[in-house]
């Protein structure tokens, strides 16, 4: 097993770059792999659709300026919506290319609505899980085909929110996951207990820390999901109510090898000043690892 600090990676979410249509300002993408490299991080994943570029090689040489290597992307699907599976399909496919095409070795599926943005919960019907999990096991074998597994990632506001979820893939298909500590704490679970839940399972790690009133406001619906992002429900790692420590230890114990990814999810108006804003909260998170 590898030190752990040398797995861990950035997502360009914590510096407010989301695909989701009017999430916000998008920092431009050199500063953020720069600031990345000047953290000590190894690793980025792709970020949106286009963000990054999508040609393997263009994209190499980009990571090479910074000295990172390419550990994932977040691919949303709404895999149980007949008329949007298919072009979701081909969208999971080309960025499996890209990832293989850079050394990365997971695809982590983000299980979209249908709807936009992350502000409304949804209940699948049982036609529809029937589809998804029909549809999730075409992503697996695409994925299989570049030399990658499938990280599939539970999120508030998409088709695979709650623990009931969870534990319906875990018992009803074999897809891997991509644990993030703070959506499955928003999600109603104990991050911990599905860490044990899911040991042998886990392919990749988001990290989060949750402000507990904020959270609670969002499961009521007293408070949007993006409302409550630009308000600051995520927390540094070690500020928030998600026992981190406890998240990461188990997954260690349980010979879990992957990356950790600093993924702090972001709204942000325009470019901060120099050495300030999403930084500065990834460096204290870094710090908080090594602590460890």
């Amino acid at each position: 097993m590898t030190d752990m600090m040398s797995r861990i990676a950035g997502a360009p979410i914590t510096w407010g770059v989301d695909g989701s249509p009017g999430w916000g300002h998008l920092m431009d993408a050199d500063r953020v792999l720069g600031e990345m490299a000047e953290i000590g991080l190894k690793a980025t994943e792709l970020g949106p659709d286009g963000y990054l570029p999508v040609d393997p090689g263009e994209l190499k040489v980009k990571l090479d300026e910074y000295g990172l290597e390419l550990v994932g992307a977040f691919a949303p699907a709404a895999l149980h919506i007949p008329d949007r599976a298919e072009a979701d399909l081909a969208y999971a496919t080309r960025a499996s290319k890209t990832l293989a095409g850079c050394g990365a070795t997971v695809l982590v599926l983000g299980p979209a609505s249908g709807l936009d943005g992350y502000d409304t919960s949804i209940e699948m019907t049982e036609s529809e899980w029937q589809s998804f999990l029909g549809n999730l096991a075409r992503v697996i074998s695409a994925a299989a085909n570049e030399g990658l597994k499938v990280a599939l990632h539970q999120h508030w506001g998409m088709a695979i929110e709650t623990p009931g979820h969870v534990e319906r893939l875990i018992d009803e298909s074999d897809v891997e996951f991509c644990l993030d500590s703070g959506h499955l704490y928003l999600g109603g679970a104990d991050p911990v207990a599905i860490a044990e839940r899911a040991a042998g399972r886990v392919a990749h790690v988001h990290l989060k820390d949750v402000d507990e009133e904020m959270a609670k406001r969002v499961r009521s619906g007293d408070l949007a999901f993006r409302q409550a992002v630009i308000d600051g429900i995520f927390k540094p790692l070690g500020e928030g109510v998600v026992d981190i420590a406890g998240f990461v230890r188990t997954l260690e114990e349980a010979g879990f090898d992957g990356w950790y990814v600093l993924e702090q999810d972001a709204v942000l108006d325009e470019d901060p000043p120099p050495g300030k804003g999403p930084v500065e909260d990834a460096i204290k998170s870094f710090e908080y690892l090594a602590s460890l």
